[in-house]
Parts: C-alpha cells; structure tokens; sequence
C-alpha cells in the first residue's frame, strides 16, 4: 500500500519536472543553509575547546577587577592592582600553587634591517612555558636571573619569526621593539589560528621586569597567569589566592574585590556557551529559509488541486474516499520535502567539507554534527505535513459532480 501510495507520487511530481525542482530547492537550500551554518558554529566550538585543552585545566588567571568612577564602570581587568610582589607570595603561600607568571600586554612595531612588523609583545615570568604547556622550537627562554635584572632578551612567536627572519636562524641576533634593542635567544613552536581569536603565534614574549621598565613604564601588572599542583586542586588554589590576596591588598571584611581569579573550566564554560549561542543563532537564521521552503510547497501543491480538479472527481466517482484523496496529496508533499531534504542534507556536508577544506588558507574550522543532520531531516519532513495538509485537505473536499463538471 504505502509503496503504490508514493509509486502514485513520484508519477504526478514528475509530470512536470521544473516545477517539482523548483518547489524542492527551497528545502534543498535552507536543509543545506541549517547544516553549514550550525557546522562553522559547532566548528568554532570545537576550536575553542581544544585551545583550553592545549593550555591545561589546572590554569588559573589573577587580573584586576571593575571600577566604576563617575557612573561609569571599566570591566574586569580595568582596575589595576596586581604587582609583582603579590605574583611572588602565591606560590610562596598557597600550597595548592605550583607557579606564577606575571603578564603584562603591550602593542609595538618590531624592526629588524629594513622589515617590520605590528605584533603583541608579551612580558611575562620565567615559567611561562611551562604553565603554558608551550615548547619551543629553537633556542631557551629567559630564565629567573634575566628577569630580576630586567634583559633585553625576547622569544618570538612562530609568526613574527617568519616575517622578520623566514627561514633564517634568528638565535642571536638584535631586533628594536619600541626603538628599544633586544636580543633573540630563543623561538616558540607554532600553534596556530585559535578559530576566531586569532594567531596565538602572532606575539614576542621578553621579561615582565624589561617590558613594565623600558616599554610600558607600568606600575602594575596585567594579570598573573598561575598553575595549580594537580587539576583537581583548582577549586582549593582559588581560595587560597583570594584570602591571600585580600589580606596584601587589606580589604576589608565584606568589601568587593578589587581583583578577579579564574580558572580554566570557567573561562571554558563562559566560551562554549558563547559559541552555542552562535550555533544556534546561525541555525536559526538558516531555518528562515525552510520556511520560505514550506510555503513554496503550499503554493504549488495549491496549484497542483486547481490544475487536478477534473482527476480528482472521476477518482472519487469511482469510488476514492476522501481519506484517498488526502493521503495522495498529503504524500506528493511529503514526497517533495523528504527528497528536497536528502538533497539539502548532501549540499548542507558538502559545502562544510569544502570550508574545512579552505581551513587551511583561512581560520575556519567546520564539524558536520549527526544530530543537526538527523534534526533537519525530520523537520523537512514535517514541513511537507504542515504545509501540505491544507492543500490536501481541500482537494479531498471537492464535490465530485462540480469537479466533473470543471474545464
């Protein structure tokens, strides 16, 4: 029955082929916009994800609280309290602490002979790499003794290290960041695009002591990147950075922080569900377009009973019941969107696989999740049942003597 039922189908879509294509391309567009759409969203999660798993979950970042002056407020990080002194005390004084790295951020234009280059120059603690989990690709990092006498030494980043050096050795030799002379002595190994935060290999890392003194004339520093003994500990190293901290910065019992610490899985959580949200805002923007998809089935299926008028009567003369008829047009629908579906499902995977293709010209990453597909699939389905029921329903209404009588 149901074999004969969609044999019937096929035949009358495709007395008129055009058409049918037609009608189907909007849910062959908008099944295909919904599956790229929520791919580069799911894609730009993964992304994310795995930068927080390449920094380790027994990261902690210290950075200055808000402040708000005059009404107006700065957001996290634009109070700055944090000194080198409280950097030290941490491990000092948290027994759940491994290591400190303070962190201050500058922006400068690198010389080196006649090239150049805008980049981010980072100064940090000696045991950047390791609470980082960063290797490096040529050379050594500045250690303890550098930084206390503030050395204009400085590690480049995969990037910076190509466009000043190519495949030139830069161990050695003197570059100016800020008109200031540094020594290279070392090179990070590459880690690539971040997917939408952009090239992690694009900075300079040289001494906290050196940048806050020679290039940022800093008092403060930006924040204090810390890694606890064991990913479990988390939690417990927090506590203890926040009491120890209150107690140098002599806040008072029940007074608001003037410094903010978080660890790794909140920074995590707070992205992916940044990133969710955008999946789910690029799936709806996408599912506009099965909708338009829906009423182009309704149209045509409409026209379908007017240009059948004539069809229909002499199949019920013959002895269909309405229920016949409703189900005959009820299927060519669902028969319109199911195939518009598949189709729209191959064209949606096809064009993901083409942008993770061009990922490597560009920083676009795309994941094909089974759900969406699963999910886009079946509302394509049911887009044929709703919107092809009123069609249906009034074709199995006629009056068989005045459709007899319809020229």
């Amino acid at each position: 029955m149901l074999f004969r039922i969609l044999r019937v189908s096929l035949r009358a879509l495709s007395r008129n082929k055009m058409r049918t294509f037609l009608t189907m391309l909007g849910i062959i567009i908008g099944v295909g916009a919904v599956i790229a759409m929520v791919s580069i969203g799911t894609g730009a999660k993964a992304a994310v994800e795995d930068r927080f798993k390449a920094m380790g979950t027994n990261l902690l970042f210290v950075s200055g609280a808000s402040r708000q002056q005059a009404g107006v407020h700065s957001g996290f990080g634009g109070f700055q309290t944090l000194t080198p002194e409280d950097a030290a005390a941490i491990p000092e004084r948290c027994p759940s602490v491994e290591a400190t790295s303070p962190s201050v951020s500058a922006r400068a234009q690198v010389v080196y002979l006649n090239k150049n280059w805008n980049t981010s120059v980072q100064g940090t603690g000696d045991k950047y790499p390791d609470i980082r989990k960063w290797e490096l690709d040529l050379g050594t990092y500045f250690d303890e003794s550098m930084v206390r006498a503030a050395a204009k030494v400085c590690v480049l980043g995969a990037d910076v290290k190509k466009n000043l050096f190519e495949d030139m050795d830069p161990i050695g030799i003197t570059i100016r960041i800020k008109k200031v002379p540094f020594t290279v002595i070392g090179v990070l190994k590459s880690k690539g695009q971040s997917g939408g935060f952009g090239s992690r290999d694009d900075m300079i890392c040289v001494p906290y002591t050196t940048c806050m003194k020679r290039l940022q004339k800093a008092e403060f520093l930006s924040s204090i990147d810390v890694s606890s003994t064991t990913s479990t500990n988390t939690a417990l190293a927090k506590s203890e950075i926040t009491d120890l901290l209150r107690d140098r910065h002599r806040i008072a019992p029940g007074a608001a922080d003037d410094f903010q610490v978080q660890d790794m899985a909140e920074i995590a959580e707070g992205a992916a569900d940044a990133t969710n949200i955008l999946t789910l805002l690029l799936g709806s923007i996408a599912s506009i377009s099965l909708l338009v998809g829906g009423i182009g089935i309704m149209n045509i299926m409409l026209v379908s009973v007017t240009e059948r008028i004539r069809e229909i009567g002499i199949r019920m003369s013959i002895g269909a019941r309405e229920r016949d008829i409703l189900v005959q047009f009820l299927s060519e629908a669902i028969v319109l969107s199911v195939i518009g579906g598949l189709l729209g499902i191959a064209l949606g995977v096809g064009v993901s696989k083409v942008l993770h293709f061009l990922s490597i010209f560009a920083s676009i990453k795309t994941v094909v999740s089974m759900q969406w597909v699963i999910l886009a699939f079946v509302i394509s389905g049911s887009i044929g049942v709703f919107f092809g029921f009123y069609p249906a329903r009034k074709a199995s209404k006629l009056d068989p003597i005045e459709a007899l009588r319809y020229e």
